[in-house]
């Protein structure tokens, strides 16, 4: 016979043993089932006659006494009974703790044993009973063993477990079954012995399924989710012919489902499977008489199990249906270690910001701006970095967006504007017989939004002494144009307080110069694609005339609006001549000089101009 032990038992497996042992006391009087041979008639019938069934079991395991229920419940009759070792009979000896508990009462060293066991009838029907066994003291000692049928209990048991455990819906194994499985999977002793030691997963979800539920209501919207189910049961029934096992589909939730692939023998299976689950979803639904066409976006995810837990599976199963999606949808994605690590980077990025700045890790450096007539340093523009402990020196490109995103491009731009015009008024005052440099910073939209930019402005211009009109702020072209309310006041005031107002990345977006008229603008800055169409130098490719007409124009047409020109991305001796005969203000490049640090910029206040470049 086999079985298990009542008690703690895992809800995953319902035939595992487990052992209850009480410490009460054994009873010091002897029992009328003990008194069966000896004792009064009376005990003797009540013991024949009782609907527990019972049996009196010696010191060495055999059953002494038996009463008529305890024959008719194992199906063969008390006279089969005597003599038969109970651990036999009632399969007490099928798991070690069991055994061992068992032993303990008959020897005395235990009070009490309560286990449920699986028993098999002679005629080949099972049940589930409950075996409690105590000691009988005195005389030659023994045992009471009782048994009780709880098989309608465990049934009932099994039918909760299995309501629990699936979807009503699709009746897929849900959410906590998925997960169950996951978890058993992952265990060493399900992989370590047999199988590749590998697990798969494809986690998916309908692409539109809201416009469903939201337009012809969430009956069709079940419908769709029950048709959709069996499609892909389907599917993985097709897939497990081949294989050893067949994937586990379940419904996570919503539109989301799971096809769970044990014994994984690589990313070719995962691959075939989610070409099958997109294919076999291309067939339109008929739902009563409505017609309906879905797809799906897949994550795919295969690994060793070893080292794997189930929330790291499922969060990049998680990750990479999301790249899916923005990938295009209607496809499957293989997860991407170095693609992970990119947003594992950016989000730990993010979730330090704002710390960052209180603790001082950002710096800035300064890239000169330089009179394309005579070479001589006009300005500066200041790049902030970070000084990741971490990820080291971080130029602004891998945070400046983040920092727009939640709002600590406020504070951090705060921190540079004041600190590039208190640097700008240190070289002021340490080459006080030189023309002072203007300082050029860029300015996020947010920042005008969210901030009173007048206001810092006006402060800290008061705070450095610098004059207005050594600094410059910088706004993308998309920021600018089209300006109105509070953006285009806030330009308006600080025009009028004597800053100068920039167009970073000129020639990008709208590019309508007559605009300008009616912005409070001073200075274009030419965006460097429109250099690095001009002639390199060493390259013998002839230059292409109508770069040149087009940056010209739009340099005559910005002079005659009363503005100046900075060309950024300036790299070979060629760009500069040819900027410099079509009467561009100022270059900015590496053909000067890359983004350096402070005093890098002192040393350059007090050498030779650019004529030549200096890089």
């Amino acid at each position: 016979m086999s079985g298990t032990s009542e008690g703690p038992t895992p809800a995953a497996d319902l035939d595992r043993s487990a052992v209850t042992v009480s410490d009460i006391k054994a009873p010091t009087r002897r029992t009328a089932a003990e008194d069966t041979d000896g004792g009064p008639p009376a005990y003797r019938s009540v013991f024949a006659a009782a609907p527990l069934a019972m049996a009196v079991v010696d010191r060495e395991g055999l059953v002494t006494d038996a009463n008529e229920a305890l024959g008719g419940l194992l199906g063969g009759g008390t006279a089969g009974l005597v003599g038969r070792s109970a651990a036999d009979l009632l399969d007490l000896a099928s798991d070690a703790r069991t055994w061992h508990a068992y032993r303990e009462v008959l020897r005395g060293r235990q009070a009490k044993l309560r286990c449920t066991r699986r028993l098999k009838r002679p005629d080949g029907r099972s049940l589930w009973a409950q075996v409690t066994v105590a000691p009988l003291d005195g005389g030659p000692g023994g045992v009471l063993l009782s048994v009780t049928d709880v098989s309608g209990h465990r049934e009932l048991q099994a039918r909760l477990r299995h309501l629990q455990m699936h979807d009503p819906v699709t009746r897929l194994p849900n959410r906590t079954l998925f997960f169950e499985r996951v978890t058993g999977a992952l265990e060493a002793e399900s992989y370590e012995q047999s199988g590749t030691g590998r697990i798969g997963l494809c986690y998916l979800d309908l692409d539109g399924f809201k416009a469903v539920n939201d337009t012809l209501g969430h009956r069709v919207g079940d419908r769709l989710l029950a048709a959709v189910a069996e499609r892909l049961t389907t599917c993985a029934e097709e897939a497990g012919r081949t294989r050893p096992s067949v994937p586990l589909v379940a419904r996570l939730g919503g539109d989301e489902f799971a096809l769970l692939v044990e014994d994984s023998t690589g990313t070719e299976q995962l691959a075939d499977l989610a070409e099958s689950v997109l294919k076999v979803l291309q067939a339109p639904f008929d739902l009563s008489g409505q017609r309906l066409n879905v797809s799906a976006s897949i994550g795919v995810v295969e690994r060793h199990a070893a080292g794997t837990t189930a929330t790291g599976l499922m969060q990049a199963a998680d990750t990479t249906l999301y790249w899916a999606k923005v990938d295009g949808k209607d496809r499957w994605t293989l997860f991407d270690p170095e693609r992970n690590a990119h947003l594992m980077t950016r989000q730990a990025l993010a979730s330090t910001l704002r710390p960052a700045i209180e603790r001082g890790e950002f710096r800035l450096d300064y890239q000169p701006l330089v009179g394309m007539s005579d070479g001589r340093l006009r300005g500066v523009e200041a790049l902030v970095r970070w000084d990741h402990p971490r990820f080291g020196l971080l130029p602004p490109n891998r945070f400046v967006a983040l920092a727009e995103e939640d709002g600590s491009i406020v504070p951090l731009g705060r921190w540079v504007l004041a600190t590039a015009c208190r640097q700008a008024r240190e070289w002021q005052l340490a080459h006080p017989d030189d023309q002072p440099l203007f300082v050029s910073v860029n300015v996020a939209v947010r920042q005008v939004w969210d901030s009173d930019l007048v206001a810092d402005v006006a402060e800290i211009l008061a705070e450095t002494q610098l004059d207005p009109a050594l600094l410059q702020l910088e706004l993308t072209e998309s920021a600018v144009m089209g300006s109105a309310g509070r953006p285009l006041q806030a330009l308006q005031a600080l025009s009028d307080m004597g800053v100068n107002i920039a167009i970073d990345d000129f020639g990008t977006g709208y590019s309508n110069l007559a605009y300008l008229s009616r912005l409070p603008v001073s200075v274009l800055k030419l965006d460097g694609s429109f250099v690095r169409g001009f002639q390199y130098e060493g390259t013998g490719a002839p230059p292409n005339p109508a770069d040149e007409v087009v940056v010209e124009a739009m340099i005559d047409l910005a002079h005659r609006l009363g503005l100046t020109v900075t060309a950024e991305c300036v790299e070979t001796s060629a760009q500069a001549t040819r900027l410099r005969r079509i009467g561009c203000d100022t270059g900015q490049g590496w053909l000067y000089s890359r983004p350096v640090p402070p005093d890098r910029i002192s040393e350059l206040m007090a050498g030779a101009s650019y004529a030549v470049g200096n890089p």
